[in-house]
């Protein structure tokens, strides 16, 4: 097990890194997403009119963009005792029904942009979609916030969207279950496991509130969700930079990689920059996460012990 340290990216990564390059951003038919800038949502809204959803919840009510609707992250989301959870498919056949979402219209995610950690929300809301059979999707890259900085309008007025037909059958082919990673655990099948977590939940030294124990997947390498984003900011990065980076850490690679964390917030991040940015062809994410395998009996790393785990807890570690 290994973990990898904030990379340095050089001054030419950053610069492609903040003038995200045309071919993630652009809303044309053949070259939609997997991000998009302000510049670009503001002079698509008029044309190809995608259907933003905005997942902030509450503060939608104080601005969003124009035409946004209100798709609130929590619909995405399982139960608070296992929230990386998938929804049933059902219910979640009836919510995107709800919310006007079709197959054939593209749809642009839209979360705060208050963080690295923020991005997660967006991410993992862009693989429900895309596992749901919507094909057309990009995120904000930067959110709600990049799009205030940018000047670009807000409006108040709630948007009631037109209730849609869509029939989902939710794929598998992104998608790693608590059966499959326990096969990889106890080497019945081969992939990469990839902890998105900061390194003190790597290291058992944290554990998400839902969690039964502490500690990560056997064999498991650490690399966090922060990677990604282009240093101090809340943006992630270009494709380019993403691809450099998979090569850097040895994921650039035709194996399958499955990406967790705790919930399937941050590891929702490193599936978005692994398979839709850096292009890596079979990367899975488990939803479920370490909340979900640590309520089993099946066998974990790094887990301290109790003296340990308790005095980790008291230095709010």
């Amino acid at each position: 097990m290994k973990t990898f340290l904030r990379s340095t990216l050089t001054a030419a990564s950053l610069a492609a890194g903040l003038a995200v390059s045309s071919a993630s951003t652009g809303l044309a038919a053949n070259d939609f997403g997997p991000l998009v800038t302000p510049s670009a949502l503001s002079d698509d809204l008029g044309q190809s009119a995608p259907l933003v959803l905005d997942i902030r919840g509450d503060v939608y009510e104080k601005g969003h963009i124009p035409g946004a609707v209100s798709a609130p992250y929590g619909l995405f989301r399982g139960p608070a005792s296992n929230p990386g959870q998938l929804v049933p498919e059902d219910k979640l056949e009836a919510t995107l029904q709800d919310l006007g979402i079709t197959k054939s219209r593209p749809v642009v995610v839209v979360h705060q942009g208050s963080d690295d950690s923020d991005f997660g929300a967006a991410a993992r809301v862009y693989w429900t979609l895309k596992s749901s059979g919507v094909s057309q999707l990009a995120i904000l890259n930067g959110g709600m916030n990049a799009w205030a900085a940018a000047g670009f309008p807000t409006n108040a007025d709630p948007v009631t969207p037109v209730k849609s037909d869509i029939d989902i059958t939710f794929s598998h082919q992104w998608l790693a279950d608590t059966d499959e990673v326990a096969s990889i655990v106890d080497g019945d099948s081969n992939a990469v496991l990839v902890d998105s977590r900061p390194a003190a939940f790597y290291e058992g030294k944290q554990s998400h509130g839902a969690a039964s124990r502490p500690g990560t997947l056997p064999g498991a390498e650490n690399v966090a969700h922060s990677e990604w984003f282009v240093p101090g900011t809340p943006s992630i990065t270009d494709s380019a930079s993403a691809a450099s980076l998979a090569e850097k850490f040895g994921l650039n690679t035709d194996e399958e990689v499955v990406a967790f964390c705790n919930t399937g917030h941050w590891a929702a991040t490193d599936w978005f920059a692994l398979s839709e940015l850096a292009g890596v062809p079979n990367v899975k994410l488990y939803p479920d996460s370490m909340v979900g395998y640590s309520q089993t009996d099946h066998e974990m790393a790094n887990t301290p012990g109790l003296l340990q785990n308790l005095m980790n807890q008291l230095k709010g570690d």
